[in-house]
Parts: structure tokens; sequence; C-alpha cells
């Protein structure tokens, strides 16, 4: 109840309910949506794929459209327009790419296969699909230019490992780009655990190097005797040079600024890419959808993987101190996150005095290298059991013995910030948990309010799709196609603009349009989802929604298989809302516009354009007396219903004959 709402037709409303309309014994729900003025409209449920909450900014500042008028019209003209000089771009940019010629990779050897047995763990069958994906691209001369998304812990890195071995068997160089030291750190272990078997050179390049080492480091580069270099954006500087780079691997690129995603374009010309992440930023999912670069979707966790227990609360010493003992009677490490450098000292003696047991050590950015790495060493070995630190920890740290996190003034910190923080425990097959605290009798601004309720929200495997779209509806998106279009977005909201943006890339394309026809069914059939089956209204919304945007007899099966396991054996009102989603798909099919009942005939309104008239004789021949013909401005045939009990099948066997 007062969401925002963008209609696709008639634009930007508030959604002030779900209307149970009883007419003639007939029971239907619509959806109401408020417009300027007093002007209302009401959506029938079987017409909600026409309907989208509204995502991407301020709502403060939204203007609601007004029913009858040109306004939103001229608004998603301009913002198509807008977008042409955008997309165009893009897709010459792709487009440049699709022809360049780049390196084609052996199939696997011997050594590959070998290399790969030695995997300590089992691989998902995701795991195992994108790994077959990546080494597709690689073989192809097209270069690749893949992005892999995958929730944290999902097992990412281990597809980068076997791309990036594959590389080196084939004599080229490979780039491993991290946003952290820390990460860049663990990244570089990983790789040289995994292929200590193997004579293969293995550099870690950062701003803690000395002097001395970056220069022996960048020579080895340059001479071939390293293969594979990790760092943080050190490694993009004008300085480095290679001998045969033939594979870039970027972990978290919206974590990289401006420059550093220039230098990235600028490798990108003719070299294989692949592009990791957890919470994939719209821009870079959608760039996907439309086919303006691959993906790879890694969906399910690793074997007895379990999801984080997650709690939001206001900051409670007695709490803390219950969660940090727990967590190390158990064995275990904590994690405790405040993200203030000039205080940390301060708040691990706290944390000290709080809890006598704990073996306390903290941890900040501004540490010198050799520092920072002693003390991760240190928790890593378990010489430390709590560790103090700012958000350095943020980016893919992996101690599969941390379970407990703390995280304190939550409400200073972005969602997707705060799905990564508390990923970093939870990494075994032991039950984790996550602290998420903020500031006793602090007021939260909606938006941080929003926030902390959607990361208890979201704690099940796969959230972090979902995240990146809610972490967009709340801080609102941006810019989503580069400083261009600022503002237009917000205009329409994202779902819009995107069905925008598809449009326009398949006209620069040169591909066909095909205009979704919204056909009208008008049956007098009680179809509806009763209060004693779903009595939440914001699950039936979804779960009309879903039955709405079926396209399909598999998305309808899919949606049936659904409804039953989530809330039981369906009542015959819903059946009937399925059987309505069938006939709209098969009228769709048939180029039919609306399908309305008068009395004991239903009526099929036909695109004129569209309309076979061969059709009419055959029809004639199956059902003798009970069909007229009316071949008027809008060619229409009335059918006559034998049984008015079975209205939806009949209209079902018409449609089957057409």
């Amino acid at each position: 109840m007062g969401d925002y709402v963008v209609h696709r037709r008639y634009g930007i409303g508030i959604y002030t309910g779900v209307n149970t309309i009883k007419a003639d014994g007939i029971v239907k729900d619509y959806i109401k949506i408020k417009y300027l003025g007093d002007d209302i409209l009401y959506i029938p449920t079987n017409s909600l794929d026409e309907v989208r909450k509204y995502v991407g900014g301020e709502e403060i500042n939204l203007k609601l459209n007004k029913l009858g008028s040109k306004d939103w019209e001229k608004t998603t003209a301009k913002v198509k327009n807008n977008l042409k000089a955008v997309a165009k771009e893009l897709i010459e940019l792709y487009a440049r790419r699709e022809k360049a010629k780049g390196f084609a990779f052996s199939k696997d050897g011997e050594f590959q296969h070998q290399f790969e047995e030695k995997f300590p763990y089992v691989e998902t069958d995701d795991q195992l699909r994108c790994i077959e994906e990546v080494k597709k691209d690689m073989e192809n001369e097209k270069p690749m230019d893949r992005l892999l998304c995958g929730d944290v812990g999902y097992g990412k890195t281990e597809v980068a490992i076997r791309a990036a071995f594959k590389a080196v068997m084939d004599q080229k160089q490979v780039i491993y780009l991290v946003p952290t030291t820390i990460l860049a750190n663990q990244q570089y272990e990983e790789f040289k655990d995994r292929m200590k078997d193997y004579p293969i050179g293995i550099e870690l390049l950062n701003r803690f190097k000395t002097k001395k080492e970056q220069q022996d480091i960048l020579r080895k580069l340059e001479i071939g005797e390293t293969d594979i270099l990790i760092g943080t954006h050190r490694i993009l500087s004008k300085d480095v040079k290679y001998k045969n780079l033939g594979l870039l691997i970027i972990d978290e690129e919206h974590r990289f600024g401006v420059k550093a995603k220039e230098k990235i374009k600028e490798l990108k010309n003719n070299i294989d890419v692949l592009t990791m992440t957890a919470t994939p930023i719209p821009r870079t999912l959608h760039m996907s959808v439309v086919g303006m670069r691959d993906m790879s979707v890694i969906y399910e966790p690793p074997q007895n993987r379990k999801p984080v227990q997650t709690y939001v609360l206001e900051y409670d010493k007695e709490v803390i101190k219950e969660a940090i003992t727990r967590e190390i009677e158990k064995g275990g490490q904590v994690f405790y996150l405040f993200n203030n450098v000039e205080g940390i000292e301060k708040k691990a003696l706290e944390i000290k005095d709080l809890v006598e047991e704990a073996n306390v050590s903290y941890a900040h950015g501004k540490m010198s290298g050799t520092e920072l790495e002693n003390i991760m060493q240190n928790f890593v070995d378990g010489k430390s059991n709590v560790l103090v630190c700012t958000t350095i920890l943020e980016s893919g740290i992996d101690i599969p013995n941390a379970n407990t996190i703390i995280v304190e003034n939550a409400d200073r910190l972005g969602l997707a910030q705060l799905y990564q923080i508390r990923g970093r425990v939870g990494r075994s097959d032991k039950q984790a948990y996550a602290y998420i605290t903020y500031r006793r009798d602090k007021t939260l601004s909606e938006v941080a309010d929003k926030r902390l309720k959607a990361i208890k929200e979201f704690t099940e495997f796969g959230s972090g799709f979902k995240i990146a779209m809610r972490d967009l509806e709340i801080r609102g998106a941006g810019s989503l196609m580069g400083e261009i279009q600022h503002g237009h977005m917000e205009q329409i909201g994202y779902d819009m603009y995107c069905e925008l943006l598809n449009q326009v890339v398949k006209e620069i394309k040169g591909e066909e349009i095909i205009e979704e026809v919204d056909v009208q069914i008008d049956l007098d059939v009680t179809s509806y989802i009763p209060d004693d089956y779903i009595e939440n209204s914001s699950l039936k919304i979804e779960v009309y929604q879903n039955i709405a945007l079926c396209k399909n007899e598999d998305d309808i099966q899919n949606v049936t298989d659904e409804i039953i396991d989530r809330y039981g054996s369906m009542p015959y009102e819903v059946e009937n809302l399925l059987d309505i989603a069938r006939i709209k798909n098969l009228s769709r099919e048939k180029f039919i516009l609306k399908v309305s009942q008068k009395r004991d005939n239903i009526i099929f309104y036909f695109d004129k354009i569209k309309f076979n008239f061969d059709i009419i004789e055959k029809l004639l021949k199956i059902f003798r007396n009970r069909i007229k013909f009316s071949p008027s401005q809008e060619p229409y045939i009335t059918f006559k219903i034998l049984d008015l009990k079975n209205i939806l099948g009949e209209c079902k066997e018409f449609l089957s004959k057409l």
C-alpha cells in the first residue's frame, strides 16, 4: 500500500490496494491505482504484467501522471530518443569486439584434467557449467567478455583459477585484478597453493611492496618469467608491461574508480576478459540481458552450506558479549566490524574488557603492508579469535573458522556492502551468525531503515541479485548507462527504462520488434485468490503478477508447481486464474485483441491486419451453427457456449482449433 508503480501505458501512480468486486455472483480482484488529482485506475489481476513497482530514485520528487494526458507518452518518447545515442555507442563497442581477432586457446590437455582432478571439493553442477562456458569462450577466436555472477562463497574463484591455468598452458600471461590488498594476498595464496605442483610463476603486486620488489616483479613480467600477476589497481599503472598477455580476470569491477575502469577498457581490446561479481550492478546485468555481453550464473551453494542467521538490533553490550563468548567457547572466531580508524584501538580494548577470555586484534587499511599481513595471518592461524576491523574485510576474505560477525553502526553502510560483509562468515558447514547493530535510541533515516530491513529479509542463498535490485531501489539507480543518462531513468523507473533500452537496441541492430499486445479477457468466471488461501496481500500481488507474466505453458506449469509447493492444493478460483492465463497466451498467438462474454456467447475480437479469413470456413465445419463471423472494421467471431459451467474449457477448445 502506498508504493509507487509504473503502468506501461498510463505511467506513474500510487498502488492503494486490492479491491474484491462481486457482480452477478462473479467474484474478481482488481488492483487500484491512484493517479494525479482524483484519477483512479482499476487493473484486472490478469493484466498485472502491465504494472511494475517503481524502482529508480527518490520517491519524494516523483511526479504522478494524469490519466488521459499525453505527458507519459512524451516522457517515454524523450527517454527513448536519448537512449539511442548511448545504445549505439555501446553496440558499436561490442560489435568491434565481435569482429576483433583474439587468441583461440587450445582444447583441454592432460595437465588441465590432472589439475582439475586435484580440486579438494566437489564442484556444484552450476560451477561445472560455468567453467565449461568460460573454456568454450577461451577456445573461440573472438575475445571473451564474460560476466560470472555468483553469490558470496559460491566458488567463483575456482572458475577463475581454472581459466588462468588454461591460459598459462598456452604460454599466455594472466592478470587477476582485485579491489583490496587483503583480498589480493588471499587470492595470491590460493593460486600458489592450487598450482604448487606446476612450474607456474605467480606474483603479487600492490602498494605495500618495496620499490625494489616492485621493479623486480615488473621486470620478470616483461620478460615472461611471471605467468600470473595478482594485485590491486597498482597493476593498471603505466609501468606495467607484459610479454604475452592473454587473460584479464576482474573481481568486483564496480569497486574500481573511473580511471581504473578506463585503463581496463584499454586492456580489453583483444584479450579474453572474465569479470566476477556477487552483487551485479544493474547496468552490467542488463548489458548481459540485451545480449551485449555473455553471462554465466552460479545459482546453487556448495554442499552442506547453511544460510547465515541474521539479527538486526539496537546495540546491546550484553548481547554482544554473549555472541562473542558463545563463538569462542565453540572454538570459532569473530569478526567485529568497526568502521572508524581513529577509534579502532580503543574499541579493541573495550571488547577485551567485555570478554576477558577473548584474544583481540585489530586491523585497518592505513596500516603498513607487513603489519596488516602479520595480523591477518595470526587470525588465520588462530592466534587471535576476535578481529576488530574496518570494511577492509568486505571483499573476499575467506576464513572458514570465523562464524560470527558483529557490525557496529550498520546504518552507515550500504546494502550491498552489508551483504558482502555478512558473507565473510558461514564459509563452512557450521551455522554462522550476523549481528547487524545500530546505536541505541537513534532515529534511523528512512533509507537506513529500508537497508536494515532488507539485510534481515534476504538471508537465504542466492540473494545477491535481489540485493542488487533492492539496493538500486533504495538509493536510486543513478546513472545506469553513463552520465548522459542522469535523471532519465528516474522519470520512468528501472523496468520501463530497460524495456525501452531493449527496443532501441533491437532497432539499431535492425531486428524485428514484436510489440506485445495486451489481450483483454473479460469472462463471467470467478477468478481470484481467496483470503483463506493466501492471507498476506503482498504475497497475493506477487502470485497475481507471476501468473500474469506467464508467456507459455511451461511458465504456467512452473508457477502452478510453485503455488502448490508454497500454499497447498489450489481452490478452483485460483485454477481459473491459470486457465485465463492460458487463454490469454493462446489469444496472443492467434492475434486476438479481446475476449469477452455476452450472456451465452464468447466474442473474440481480432487484429484486422493479421486476421486470416481462410480460417472461417474451417471453423464453420468444426462448430457448424455455433459461430457467427462479423467482418466489420474490427473483425470478430461470436461463439455460442453450450455449458455455462465450463466457459473456460469451451474457450480453450475454440482457440485450439484456430
